[in-house]
């Protein structure tokens, strides 16, 4: 997928430069062209179901995340941390907890019917 249009993707911000800023699903500050970069608004492809598990490159199994967010994530997909968060316009480190929901669960098992992984949950 094009990395622009999974930019594109991460929630929508109400502000003038919402096609250079955003934020990923752990309320951290991306920005558009830092993709790859180990910067504060630096941002990774993440897969939400880690390959290491059979995840794949197709669309509902990808999001941008803050590159730090992305590294603490690591390959965990049913409960996993990020490490960084926003405050207004600022950075923030703030180690976050997350549990992937039912509903998710679900979507993945229909997109992944035959992964073991899965089967199991």
């Amino acid at each position: 997928m094009n990395k622009l249009i999974l930019f594109g993707r991460s929630p929508k911000l109400l502000m003038e430069k919402t096609r250079i800023y955003r934020k990923d699903s752990a309320d951290a500050w991306i920005q558009r062209d830092k993709y790859g970069t180990e910067e504060k608004m630096g941002w990774a492809i993440d897969h939400i179901f880690p390959e290491s598990f059979g995840g794949d490159e197709k669309d509902i199994n990808l999001q941008a995340l803050q590159w730090e967010n992305n590294r603490a994530k690591s390959n965990n997909f049913l409960d996993f941390k990020t490490s960084v968060d926003s405050i207004g316009k600022s950075y923030l480190k703030k180690e976050q907890y997350w549990a992937l929901e039912d509903n998710s669960i679900g979507l993945l098992k229909q997109h992944y019917p035959e992964n073991k992984h899965l089967k199991s949950l």
